[in-house]
């Protein structure tokens, strides 16, 4: 097995990246040597984004047997550098896409790897699928020299972060920005400013990073998708989101006085 950060081989079944016993993910070009071809059903390059191959088990093979699922977000957060982050982030992605795009959405005929594009395509009505990626916006808002967080079901007892939602078809990022926070806390924001984007694997989510200034209304969490919503001053903060996310990016920045 070689070191993250060099070529080789990421591996995948059932939609998981696979995991050595040393915690090894990525392979070296001897892991070919133990599984038999019928055994991988797709190779997907991972450059130009990150240096490597992904392979894609047959989650019956012997190969897979040895080896364990690896969870997504502990290896996300091991990451020790962007480089990394990102091979893991796009071999995630890929991986789900296969297990879940076996078979064709228009006339239910099974789908083969394409030939040349990162791509699967139908024989018999020769509809091509790609990789989905899901737009969605991630926001910091501040009120002075305070910020917005927020506690959603899904969060640990404690757990606080920024307010994140889905791009609707037809809309702008700065249009879903005020809606989500409309939606889901009842406040008014202004000035959007855009910070930057992140790949999250869970499954195929794109994040557009944005700050955004209070302008209007009384928080009144919508009670279904948070909680409880709250205005932080930097000597307060909760428990917050690892480092590797963009929410926690968002706040640090907003800490160091760079949210602009």
């Amino acid at each position: 097995m070689t070191q993250a950060g060099n070529e080789g081989y990421l591996l995948a079944a059932g939609g998981r990246l696979l995991q050595g016993e040393d915690g090894s993910f990525v392979f070296g070009a001897a892991v070919l040597g133990q599984s038999g071809r019928d055994d991988v059903e797709a190779r997907y390059p991972l450059g130009s984004i990150a240096d490597g191959t992904l392979l894609v088990l047959a989650a019956d093979s012997a190969l897979v047997a040895s080896l364990e699922g690896a969870p997504l977000r502990t290896l996300l957060a091991s990451a020790t550098s962007e480089l990394e982050y990102v091979r893991l982030s796009r071999a995630a992605q890929l991986a789900v896409w296969h297990e879940q795009h076996r078979f064709c959405g228009r006339c239910g005929g099974p789908l083969a790897q394409h030939d040349r594009d990162l791509a699967k395509q139908c024989a018999p009505c020769g509809l091509s699928q790609y990789p989905r990626i899901s737009p969605c916006i991630i926001v910091l808002v501040t009120r002075g020299d305070r910020c917005l967080l927020a506690h959603a079901p899904h969060y640990p007892a404690g757990r606080y972060s920024t307010l994140a939602g889905f791009i609707e078809a037809g809309e702008t990022a700065e249009a879903a920005v005020a809606r989500e926070i409309r939606e889901e806390v009842g406040i008014e924001v202004g000035r959007v400013r855009y910070f930057r984007s992140q790949s999250w694997p869970f499954p195929h989510a794109l994040m557009l990073g944005f700050f955004a200034e209070y302008e209007a209304g009384e928080l009144t969490p919508d009670g279904i998708e948070i909680l409880d919503a709250r205005w932080f001053s930097r000597d307060e903060l909760p428990d917050l989101p690892p480092s590797f996310a963009i929410s926690a990016m968002l706040i640090d920045a907003w800490r160091r006085g760079e949210a602009g």
